[in-house]
């Protein structure tokens, strides 16, 4: 049986208790703090000798010293430039690897599992970017910057703004639902004053609308990003500055030779008020024509207009082999003991009700196929130039914080990346997106965000599982903390009640739910 753990005690053991959970906490200034400058002696520095370094800026630098010190990278070069100061934490480096921390761009994460900033950290995912403003991940990142608690940094979107009816209509979440340009341009004020680090577009949304929100968030010089609505073209969602496009069930009408056909009868169906699933299940005929009318002409030059406007794209293959294909999903992953019941709860709900709720054979047939065009797309999206960044739509059935960004990073290089350009859409690309120039590299100056590997993720991208440390932020959580942190985790789930949550309306394949207590199944 687990032992009881309570919130407080967990939180106490894996933030300003760490020492006592074998973590070495060193230097407590803030993120901010300068570097080579700061205040300190060699005693408040750790330093990773005779490492490998990998990242996108510096390609692999091998037997490195990396030393980090307030917060930050002190210096970082080859062993005969940077030596280690006497009285330094040691940590051996050698036939090890050293990665930037991680990201995953897109979470929405929720207050059913209150452990979710912890179990990124541990699995060296150090930044989030959260796709739908929610009190909990705003309130997560207050206590993580005031440092009351270990967590990645997190960006937080604003309240999805929708077409109306909007497919979150009756679902107690936070969104707005415009129907002309006029609302659309107030839900981008109204976000912007609430303090939205971007606005965030959803699915649909009209033309004008769509158009509306690109111009009021160019004025207050807000970034806006998000779904391409269902009548908007990718290109010309590119062209209007959308700075990143989410998920990849908009590309095939863009790049089909049935376009003009297709977008005509898409513009005639008719999606209910917060009927998500009715939405996912009635378009799936004609995404799956246009993606049967694959033009390679078209192609080739939608992606180039999308790489010349520096459009980025996160495919979030782990989302779509969910919807896709969720019978491979197994039901006994052993990472499963580190979520509640009640989401595991939800899973089982919401893969019953939203993705198989009255699929055919040959629909299940079409979805396979389906899949497996999405991992080339993403693969043909890379070679053309797009920049790619990896995020996994946490918040989905069997999407676990942390891990399942690696199983991204997989899907990507399944998809035909390089493992070294799957690296990039997990660090440098985000860093950039985000205008963070001091994250995404192992350089000097840089927010001390790594990960220390204990094999090589070039020779296989897997290997971004094998970690032996992380440093968030400058702290070090070590082989024991990390043992530690999983052990308290999974004991604080095992000992929390299940209360029988479901999502209040039929739900959201693409951003989790709003729990309210009833009955439902328990996973089996």
């Amino acid at each position: 049986m687990a032992r009881s753990v309570s919130r407080r005690s967990l939180l106490a053991g894996i933030t300003g208790g760490m020492a006592g959970a074998a973590v070495g906490v060193i230097g407590s200034a803030p993120a901010g703090a300068a570097s080579s400058g700061a205040a300190g002696g060699a005693e408040d520095v750790v330093a990773v000798r005779g490492v490998t370094v990998i990242d996108g800026v510096g390609g692999v630098r091998r037997d490195q010293n990396v030393l980090v010190r307030a917060g930050r990278v002190l210096d970082a070069g080859h062993h005969h430039r940077v030596p280690v100061p006497h009285g330094a934490r040691v940590v051996d480096g050698n036939r090890r690897f050293l990665i930037p921390g991680l990201a995953d761009m897109h979470t929405h994460a929720t207050e059913i599992d209150p452990t979710d900033p912890e179990l990124y950290v541990v699995n060296g995912v150090t930044t989030t970017r959260q796709m739908s403003s929610s009190e909990a991940v705003r309130g997560w990142r207050r206590d993580i910057d005031a440092g009351r608690r270990l967590g990645p940094s997190w960006t937080v979107g604003s309240e999805i703004i929708d077409g109306a009816p909007s497919l979150w209509e009756g679902s107690g979440l936070g969104h707005a639902a415009v129907a002309d340009a006029a609302q659309a341009r107030a839900a981008v004020r109204q976000q912007h004053a609430a303090g939205a680090d971007f606005i965030k577009t959803y699915t649909r949304l009209s033309r004008e609308s769509f158009h509306a929100i690109a111009a009021e968030s160019k004025r207050l010089g807000i970034a806006f990003v998000g779904h391409v609505p269902d009548f908007v073209q990718v290109t010309e969602a590119s062209d209007a500055g959308l700075g990143s496009i989410e998920h990849l069930f908009e590309f095939w009408y863009d790049i089909s030779r049935d376009e003009e056909r297709l977008r005509a009868e898409i513009a005639r169906v008719h999606v209910a008020g917060g009927d998500y699933a009715g939405w996912f299940t009635g378009m799936h005929p004609f995404e799956y024509a246009a993606a049967r009318g694959y033009d390679r002409g078209k192609a080739a030059r939608v992606f180039d207009r999308l790489a010349r406007n520096g459009t980025r794209v996160t495919p979030t293959l782990s989302v779509h082999r969910t919807c896709d294909v969720p019978d491979d999903i197994p039901r006994d992953d052993p990472r499963f003991q580190y979520v509640s019941a009640d989401t595991l709860g939800y899973w089982q709900w919401a893969t019953e009700n939203v993705y198989l709720r009255g699929r055919t054979p040959q629909e299940s047939t079409e979805r396979r196929e389906l899949f497996g065009r999405r991992l080339r797309l993403a693969g043909e999206l890379a070679k053309a130039g797009v920049p790619l960044m990896a995020g996994t739509d946490l918040g989905t059935s069997y999407l676990i914080p942390g891990f399942s960004l690696h199983d991204e990073l997989a899907l990507l290089v399944q998809a035909g990346l390089t493992p070294a350009r799957a690296l990039g859409a997990a660090t440098l690309e985000p860093a950039r997106h985000l205008g963070q120039r001091d994250r995404g590299a192992v350089a000097r100056g840089n927010v001390a965000d790594l990960v220390l590997l204990d094999a090589d993720p070039l020779a296989d991208i897997r290997n971004t599982t094998r970690i032996n440390s992380v440093f968030v932020r400058g702290r070090l959580i070590d082989p024991d903390g990390r043992r530690r942190m999983l052990a308290d985790i999974k004991a604080a789930v095992a000992s929390r009640p299940a209360t029988g949550v479901v999502p209040a309306a039929a739900g959201c394949a693409c951003h989790g739910v709003h729990p309210r207590r009833a009955d439902v199944p328990r996973l089996t």
